[in-house]
């Protein structure tokens, strides 16, 4: 699935539309040189479709482009670089 996520760094989020219905994935800056991917949300008629994992490859791609290490205080995002070791090497303790 191919989706226009946005990036809006005034706001802390990666967003993606459509057909009226929206999803976001949230973070903060904690530290320097620290990311923490703080909520993930989809509304209902968006779910079921992979938008969730699209936000995350799109916050983690924005992670290591800037090279900052990843904090995952949501869930959602803790069980999807869980289940995905080719970023483990993004994480603090990575």
């Amino acid at each position: 699935m191919s989706l226009p996520i946005q990036h809006k760094p005034e706001n802390q989020e990666f967003t993606v539309s459509q057909d009226g219905h929206s999803a976001e994935l949230s973070y903060s800056l904690p530290a320097e040189g620290v990311i923490d991917f703080t909520h993930t949300f989809v509304e209902e008629g968006l779910r079921g479709q992979g938008i969730g994992d699209e936000l995350a490859k799109a916050g983690l791609a924005y992670a290591r482009e800037k090279k900052l290490k990843v904090r995952t205080t949501c869930s959602f995002m803790a069980g999807y670089v869980a289940q995905h070791p080719d970023y483990q090497d993004l994480t603090e303790a990575g």
